[in-house]
């Protein structure tokens, strides 16, 4: 992949997190607007070659994806977090369009259900991890319950504070138990979202991607803003790093994502088990 001289990986990924400090403490803000989501510092400037990167990386992804099966030591989880029209659904079809779907899935969350709520919210998110073998995408995530209900007040502070520690221990224990958690933050403008949004409205066959609530919503973007910042700065630990995704630029939030994805499985040394030495003198007739 070309990228501009100078750009490097480590700085759109945040692992400062310091886990085990006093629950009832307010998490420390990420400061999410030093990072400006209408940056390309992965683009080569050329939009036809960073489509063309892209498509080979999927390519990498769908072989490194069927060594990750046959492995089976370990298992990847790659979360999309991010708001209204930030992507989700794009990066999905453009990243990992080319994987096999034997060992892809993905699980889009959305308000819990009755049964959900009745249990604990991290409850029906431990059911959708990836198994042996299998990379999970998730589309939105377990941190839906530390933006929506803080950003509307449905829970205080100290509960909040307690949701990231729950989370921060949640995924050590999937880290500890042989999976990957790469976890992506895809990060737009407020112009951007709004031009997405009429796009939307615009568009007949859109319509049905396009809710009354979702302007309800972006009256709330600040309050949004300041949630994900908080989020980033309590649960990016060394662990399970965020990555900040500037996705103003479609193609360019598909090449970072990709790269991502490609080095993180790349950086497993997946190898295909060794075969059985009974079956080197079978011939089939």
């Amino acid at each position: 992949m070309a990228k501009k001289p100078g750009a490097r990986l480590a700085d759109f990924q945040y692992a400062g997190a310091t886990p085990g400090a006093a629950s009832a403490k307010r998490a420390r803000a990420f400061d999410l607007a030093s990072i400006d989501p209408h940056a390309k510092p992965f683009s080569s400037d050329d939009k036809a070659a960073d489509q063309a990167a892209v498509e080979a990386l999927a390519d990498d992804i769908d072989r490194l994806q069927d060594l990750l099966f046959a492995d089976r030591r370990f298992k990847v989880l790659v979360v999309l977090q991010g708001t209204d029209t930030s992507g989700k659904d794009g990066t999905i079809r453009g990243v990992f369009a080319k994987t096999s779907a034997l060992g892809v899935r993905t699980a889009a969350w959305k308000a819990p259900s009755e049964e959900e709520r009745a249990h604990d919210f991290l409850w029906r998110i431990h059911q959708k991890v990836p198994a042996a073998g299998e990379i999970v995408i998730f589309n939105r995530s377990h941190y839906e319950d530390v933006l929506v209900p803080v950003v509307k007040g449905w829970i205080k502070a100290e509960e909040a504070a307690r949701r990231f520690a729950q989370i921060n221990d949640f995924e050590r224990l999937l880290v500890e138990t042989g999976t990957v958690v790469l976890k992506f933050l895809l990060h737009i403008s407020k112009e951007e979202q709004r031009e997405r949004l009429q796009a939307r409205l615009d568009d007949p066959s859109k319509h049905w991607k396009f809710a009354v609530g979702d302007l309800e919503e972006r009256t709330r973007w600040e309050a949004y803003q300041q949630a994900y910042g908080e989020a980033v700065g309590a649960t990016g630990t060394p662990w399970a790093p965020w990555t900040i995704v500037p996705a103003d630029s479609k193609t360019h939030r598909n090449l970072m994502i990709a790269t991502v994805v490609k080095q993180s499985l790349e950086a497993l040394k997946l190898r295909y088990p060794p075969g059985d030495p009974a079956l080197a003198n079978i011939k089939v007739i």
